[in-house]
C-alpha cells in the first residue's frame, strides 16, 4: 500500500500543506490564505487559532476529502511556521494574545536597548551567536513582561508558531534548536541548550518549550486532534521547525557551501556551514541536524513590498490580473528604472544594517517615470538589498557554493533575473518549488527513518539555472543605493521618533 506523509506551513499570509508519497510524488496540495495584522506602526500578528490551528485543519481537511487517501495511510506529520514568533498561553495551552511575528515587528526596540546596556552587545554575540534585533524573542517576552503584566501573570508557556501546532496536535510542548537559537539571549548556542545565565531577567526558563531536533518525533496525533483535523489518532508528528529552514531542505540546501534563497512575503536566506560562525550582521543556528550549522539572512519587505505597490498603484486591475500587466510594464523599463532608486526598507530592515527605523524610499523621480518604472526599481531595490546580504556573507567568509532559489517569487522572472544579475551569482531552480510544506513532507519522511537527506535530489531534482549577466546600470546604481541610505538613515531615525 502506498503510503504518505503530511507536510503543512504556515506563512505569513497564506497556509499550505501537501501530502507526498514514497517518491517524492505530490499526491494533493491545499493552501488558505490569511492576513497579517498590523494594529500599528511597527507591529506585525496573526491570531494563533484561526491562522494557524484553523487553516491547519482546513487545509487538513480538504487534502483528505480532494484525495481520498486514508487518515491510516499518512505514517507521519510535520509542521512548519513563521518564525521566530513569541505567544504567550496559559497553563491550558491557551493563547493569551495574537502571535507576536519575527523580525518585521519591531515593537521591542526599547527592550533591545536596554539588554544591550545591561548585559553588553560583546557579550550577547559571544553567548548566543546573534546580536540582538527584531528578530530575536528575548526581547519580545521582556516587552510582554513590561508592557502587558496582566497577561504575563497568566503565562505559563511562551511558544512560537510550530510549537504552538505541535502542541495542538500532540500535547508535546517543544522547539526545535534551529529555532529555538533566536530566542537570544535565553539560548547557549555553545552548549545548545536553554541558559538562564545573560536572560535572568527576562523569564524564567520554565516557560521555554524543551528542546529536540526538527526531525525528532515530538509525539503523537492526540483524540481531540484527530477529532479535529481527521487524521488518525497515534499518527506520528515531529518537532517541526521555521518555515525558512524546511524551505531550503525542499530545494536539498543540505551540504556546507549550499545557500537557500526564498523569495517569499521577505526574502530570506540560509547558508549551511561547516562549523559555528559570529558575525553580527547576520543571524546564526545550529542546522537542523545534530552537528551542522547554519548563517542566516533576511530582508524585512520583499513579497510584501510588491503585494503593497500593487494595492496602492494597480487598483483598477484585477488582483489577479495586476502581477502580469505591472511586470510587463516594468520590462519595458530599462535596467536602472530610468534612474530611479527605491529603498525597499518599508517596515524597517534586518540584515544587514538591522535598523528598525529605516524607511522605504523613491528617489530621482522625475516626470518622464510612469508606473512601470516604479516597480521596475522596487524589484531592483528588493534585488539590491539581496546584494548587500550576499556581500556580507562573503566578507564573512561565506561565499556560496551552490545558490538554490525557492517560493512564490520564482515565477517571477524579472525579480529572479535582476537578482542573479545584482549579486553575479547564478541561481538554481528545482522542478518542485511548493517550498516548506514540501520540506516538511520530507523532514517526516527522513523521522521515520525512510529516506535520508542524500535522497532529496532524487525528490527534487534541478529544472533550470537562472544565469547572471551584467549591467553598467546596476554597477552604477548599487553604490548609490548603500550611499543614500547612509545619507538619509538620521533623516528615517527623527521621523521614527
Amino acid at each position: 500500500m502506498t503510503t504518505y506523509t503530511l507536510g503543512v506551513d504556515i506563512g505569513t499570509f497564506e497556509s499550505k500543506g501537501v501530502l507526498v508519497d514514497e517518491t517524492g510524488a505530490i499526491a494533493g496540495q491545499a493552501a488558505r490564505p490569511h492576513k497579517m495584522l498590523v494594529p500599528q506602526a511597527g507591529w506585525a500578528e496573526h491570531r494563533p487559532d484561526e491562522d494557524w490551528w484553523g487553516d491547519f485543519v482546513h487545509i487538513t481537511r480538504t487534502l483528505l476529502a480532494e484525495t481520498g487517501i486514508e487518515p491510516s495511510a499518512i505514517k507521519a506529520v510535520a509542521c512548519s511556521g513563521i518564525g521566530p514568533c513569541m505567544l504567550p498561553v496559559n497553563e491550558a495551552g491557551e493563547p493569551l494574545m495574537n502571535g507576536v511575528l519575527y523580525g518585521v515587528d519591531t515593537r521591542a526596540a526599547k527592550q533591545i536597548d536596554e539588554l544591550n546596556a545591561q548585559l553588553g552587545e560583546d557579550a550577547i554575540l559571544a553567548f548566543g551567536g546573534n546580536a540582538l534585533t527584531s528578530q530575536s524573542v528575548g526581547p519580545k517576552i521582556l516587552w510582554l513582561k513590561q508592557e502587558r503584566p496582566d497577561l504575563w501573570a497568566q503565562t505559563a508557556k511562551i511558544l512560537t508558531c510550530s510549537s504552538y501546532l505541535t502542541m495542538k496536535l500532540t500535547g508535546a510542548i517543544v522547539i526545535d534548536h534551529y529555532t529555538a537559537s533566536s530566542s537570544t539571549p535565553l539560548y547557549d548556542l555553545k552548549a545548545q541548550t536553554w541558559s538562564d545565565a545573560l536572560g535572568s531577567d527576562i523569564c524564567p526558563l520554565s516557560m521555554l518549550p524543551g528542546l529536540m531536533w526538527s526531525a525528532d518525533i515530538a509525539g503523537t496525533v492526540t483524540a481531540q486532534a484527530a477529532e479535529e483535523t481527521g487524521l488518525a489518532e497515534g499518527t506520528p508528528v515531529t518537532c517541526g521547525t521555521v518555515d525558512a529552514a524546511s524551505e531550503a531542505v525542499s530545494v536539498g540546501t543540505l551540504n556546507a557551501g549550499d545557500m537557500m534563497m526564498m523569495y517569499g512575503s521577505t526574502i530570506f536566506i540560509i547558508t549551511v556551514t561547516a562549523e559555528q560562525l559570529s558575525d553580527p550582521r547576520l543571524w546564526h543556528a545550529p542546522w537542523l541536524f545534530e552537528g551542522e550549522y547554519a548563517a542566516m539572512a533576511g530582508l524585512a519587505t520583499s513579497g510584501t513590498l510588491t503585494h503593497w505597490f500593487r494595492d496602492q498603484f494597480a487598483k483598477e486591475l484585477a488582483k489577479e490580473d495586476a502581477f502580469p500587466v505591472l511586470a510587463k510594464e516594468a520590462m519595458a523599463s530599462p535596467p536602472g528604472a530610468k534612474g530611479l532608486l527605491c529603498l525597499p526598507y518599508f517596515s524597517g530592515e534586518r540584515t544587514p544594517i538591522h535598523d528598525p527605523s529605516a524607511k522605504g524610499t523613491f528617489f530621482g523621480l522625475d516626470l518622464t517615470h510612469e508606473r512601470g518604472d516604479l516597480y521596475r526599481a522596487v524589484i531592483e531595490g528588493i534585488a539590491m538589498g539581496t546584494r548587500h546580504v550576499t556581500e556580507t556573507y562573503a566578507e564573512a567568509g561565506q561565499v556560496p557554493k551552490r545558490l538554490l532559489a525557492v517560493g512564490g517569487g520564482t515565477k517571477n522572472e524579472l525579480w529572479l533575473q535582476a537578482t542573479s544579475d545584482l549579486t553575479g551569482i547564478d541561481q538554481i531552480v528545482c522542478a518542485v518549488t511548493t517550498g516548506a510544506s514540501y520540506g516538511n513532507a520530507f523532514l517526516a519522511r527522513i523521522a521515520l527513518g525512510d529516506v535520508t537527506k542524500e535522497d532529496l535530489p532524487r525528490w527534487n531534482p534541478t529544472q533550470r539555472t537562472v544565469a547572471a549577466t551584467r549591467h553598467e546600470a546596476y554597477e552604477r546604481q548599487y553604490p548609490l543605493f548603500k550611499g543614500l541610505y547612509e545619507q538619509t538613515k538620521g533623516i528615517m531615525a527623527d521621523l521614527a521618533s
